[in-house]
């Protein structure tokens, strides 16, 4: 592979893994405040439906992103209260996010569109473009990082930034804020979180709050940036990858961030790689090369998801003592 065919196949790799990153951050935050999040693939499908539904009617890409951001938050609001504020079962509750989201937006894609369930293709004005691209083409000629610059890190559009900026600003929220330190505290011992005086209602819905606007990002790339419309069931286990992701990451926000960046390698590499003959192999079915990345997230969840420690309250409900 030349230059600038390794440095396309890594800005193919920051684009496919950006949902991945964004949702598997949304996660880290919800389940380190001890509330399991299953609903995650719901949550991206409804917001990508509603970006794409409201940006087709609307033409603005505005009104688009902040259909996605008050969908996602609803749905995070509506698992805090079932589950937070009325002790609910978090993974039942997430489940049936996730179930009532593929059915519904199939229904309504229907009723409203009369596609099949998708959404009229969005124009120009609605779709997220390249940034950067001038200062692409200055440095492409540059020896040695030129191509790097130009085909891997450059001309992506603003939610990958925002993704790869989100990286650093959760590990600093979690890390080095008194915030995050009482935010880890709910998800190990919620019972000292309570007797400090704490209201742990409060940091799990604010965690819960962050969980929808980053859910809700990942869902809206899918249809502003990768896909020109929204299709059903487009998210296609994104969201189960990206609590893989968050698994094998130990709940940490770079941990999680380096395993979407391998998933979304595994993805790009998959499409370089349908079509052409492997040695010894000859031609590789599209399928199999396909199911990569998912067969990736069934070895890693076997294989790591009885050796990371998992937040010690996460999924209990906390009842106090009287």
């Amino acid at each position: 592979m030349d230059e600038i065919g390794l440095a396309t196949l890594i800005g193919s790799t920051l684009r496919v893994a950006t949902p991945l990153i964004l949702c598997a951050l949304a996660g880290v935050l919800c389940e380190r405040s001890g509330v399991i999040d299953l609903g995650l693939e719901g949550k991206m499908l409804l917001a990508a439906f509603a970006a794409g539904s409201v940006g087709a009617v609307s033409g603005s890409l505005a009104l688009a992103l902040l259909a996605a951001l008050a969908v996602g938050v609803a749905l995070s609001m509506l698992h805090g209260w079932a589950c937070v504020s009325h002790r609910g079962d978090q993974v039942v509750m997430g489940m049936a996010i996730t179930m009532t989201a593929a059915g519904l937006t199939v229904v309504l894609g229907i009723a409203w569109f009369h596609q099949g369930g998708q959404t009229p293709p969005l124009p120009d004005a609605v779709r997220l473009g390249p940034q950067l691209t001038g200062l692409a083409t200055a440095v492409r000629d540059w020896p040695g990082l030129g191509a790097l610059l130009a085909f891997g890190l450059l001309g992506h559009n603003l939610l990958v930034y925002a993704a790869l900026a989100a990286v650093p600003a959760v590990w600093w929220l979690l890390y080095r804020t008194r915030f995050g330190l009482r935010l880890r505290a709910a998800g190990e011992n919620p019972a000292m979180v309570d007797a400090a005086g704490v209201s742990l209602l409060r940091l799990r819905y604010t965690a819960l709050a962050g969980n929808g606007v980053l859910a809700a990002l990942a869902g809206s790339y899918l249809v502003l940036a990768q896909n020109p419309s929204f299709v059903p069931h487009m998210t296609a286990g994104r969201g189960y990858m990206a609590i893989a992701a968050m698994i094998f990451g130990k709940w940490h926000p770079v941990g999680a961030f380096l395993a979407c960046l391998l998933f979304g390698f595994l993805d790009a590499l998959a499409i370089r790689l349908q079509g052409a003959p492997l040695p010894l192999v000859g031609p590789v079915p599209v399928q199999a090369i396909q199911a990569l990345p998912y067969v990736l997230t069934v070895v890693l969840l076997a294989g790591f998801i009885g050796r990371s420690r998992t937040p010690k309250a996460l999924g209990v409900p906390y009842v106090k003592d009287r």
